[in-house]
């Protein structure tokens, strides 16, 4: 799909912490679906504990074989009974079930057992719709009684940003909730568009936990 380009495999010490590119996924027709590790992400992850992801232990070579196959292993499979939310919840286009890549870009492939998401650089397309999340969440400690689902938010872009040129802060009102998730935050400097963002699910305690956003 056009609206799909690379996706990036990123990790995280642990919830709170900064996600690191890690990977790169790439598709084409003429090499087919391949995988490589990001030489800097890799050093940096290092750093917080990080060693390989299983079924891709060499990070210097680049994979061509059972790239998808193995990454695939990630997307909830389709004879759960809850599957039709599951869809529902991440905007699924259900002509694209059987797309793993699509799957893959669109759910994130993320598993409450480890720390690994797959973020997709989207391109800008009349159709486009995807779910991210908000991050920096936190250090904010945002009351929950300030969101609700459905709730339209503000972003304003944020170039000059030291740790991201990408960089998306997003506000209710006036009020900074966090920033777009790291490489799903692209599209709004690649693009002249104006995007749409409304919360699509809440977690909340007291504090917003977590804020997922619908972006269109």
């Amino acid at each position: 799909m056009k609206s799909i380009g690379n996706i990036y495999l990123t990790w995280r010490k642990g919830k709170g912490e900064r996600r690191i590119p890690i990977g790169v996924i790439k598709r084409n027709k003429t090499l087919g679906t391949r995988f490589h590790y990001l030489k800097k992400g890799i050093e940096d992850a290092k750093k917080f504990g990080f060693s390989i992801y299983e079924g891709f232990p060499d990070t210097s070579m680049t994979y061509s074989k059972n790239v998808i196959e193995i990454f695939g292993q990630r997307i909830m499979r389709s004879e759960r009974n809850d599957i039709k939310d599951f869809y529902d919840f991440w905007l699924i286009d259900k002509t694209h079930l059987n797309d793993v890549y699509y799957m893959l870009a669109h759910t994130q492939g993320i598993l409450p057992t480890d720390n690994y998401e797959f973020l997709a650089e989207f391109n800008s397309s009349k159709d486009l719709k995807f779910i991210t999340e908000i991050s920096g969440l936190s250090k904010f400690k945002i009351s929950s009684e300030v969101l609700k689902k459905g709730d339209i938010l503000s972003y304003k872009k944020e170039s000059n940003n030291s740790f991201d040129k990408y960089a998306v802060k997003v506000f209710k009102d006036e009020l900074c909730l966090g920033y777009i998730k790291i490489i799903h935050n692209r599209i709004f400097h690649r693009s002249n568009k104006e995007f749409k963002i409304s919360v699509q699910h809440l977690e909340k305690n007291g504090v917003l936990n977590r804020v997922f956003l619908r972006i269109e």
